[in-house]
């Protein structure tokens, strides 16, 4: 009993302790919200939103192809994302200002920060300049994502690789803030354990064939509609063929 009691007081002064090994001293409290927001956007929402826009363009339920263009992945990647991107602009807003010149690590942050901040404005940017959807459910079939004009393609390409780029610079940065705050090792621990999941968690999805082609996730696999006739844009993009050709929906993923 006093083993076990005294690993556990041994395990919790360890986590509690600071990522230099010297007692952590809390920052003040602009420092302290700054990290909140930033984590809870760019460690939480955003990359969850990513995920289920990546993931669930044709829920597990879904009759694919019978039923089509779900909107379950659009809505709460886009509440999500307005959501994050919202408390990361609050969090810059608690240390606008704020920052001086400090050591290499400290400018590190302060640039990858606004690198971060600047992709997240051009990833804005990218959704806002997409075009037009067009297709044969609207009012005009023609459309720059039905279509997939040079617009379309050129902003798909733009926020399919600025949105995984800016995730790789978040946690770089995140990881810098911890440093630079001597942040307690518990905090380090729970979001290294949150990336292993989330990596887990993607690479699972990704076997199991669940990135659908967003254009055979709104109109199908026909090839009668223009942008089946054209490779996906992205990498790892499944294309499920068309069920009356394989006989059955032999090619969709379920989960």
């Amino acid at each position: 009993m006093d083993n076990t009691v005294s690993l556990i007081s041994s395990a919790t002064d360890w986590l509690l302790t600071g990522l230099s090994g010297h007692p952590h001293v809390s920052p003040p409290a602009w420092a302290y919200w700054h990290a909140r927001c930033m984590v809870v956007g760019w460690t939480i929402l955003l990359p969850v939103g990513m995920l289920i826009a990546r993931f669930f363009k044709v829920t597990p339920r879904q009759n694919w192809p019978s039923s089509l263009d779900s909107r379950f992945w659009w809505r709460c990647h886009i509440r999500m994302q307005a959501v994050g991107l919202a408390l990361v602009l609050v969090g810059l807003a608690l240390v606008y200002a704020r920052s001086t010149v400090g050591s290499a690590l400290a400018n590190a942050h302060h640039v990858g920060g606004w690198l971060v901040i600047g992709i997240g404005a051009l990833q804005l940017l990218s959704g806002l300049l997409r075009g037009s959807k067009g297709g044969p459910t609207a009012v005009t079939v023609r459309g720059d994502h039905y279509d997939m004009t040079l617009r379309r393609v050129i902003c798909e390409y733009l926020h399919k690789t600025l949105g995984w780029a800016a995730m790789a610079v978040a946690i770089c940065v995140t990881v810098a803030g911890m440093v630079l705050v001597d942040a307690p090792r518990w905090m380090a621990v729970i979001i290294g354990c949150w990336w292993v999941a989330y990596a887990l968690i993607f690479i699972w999805l990704q076997a199991k064939r669940r990135c659908i082609d967003t254009y055979q996730a709104i109109w199908g696999p026909d090839t009668r509609h223009p942008g089946n006739r054209r490779p996906p844009i992205g990498w790892g993009i499944n294309r499920p063929s068309s069920p009356e050709a394989e006989g059955g929906r032999k090619d969709l993923p379920k989960t």
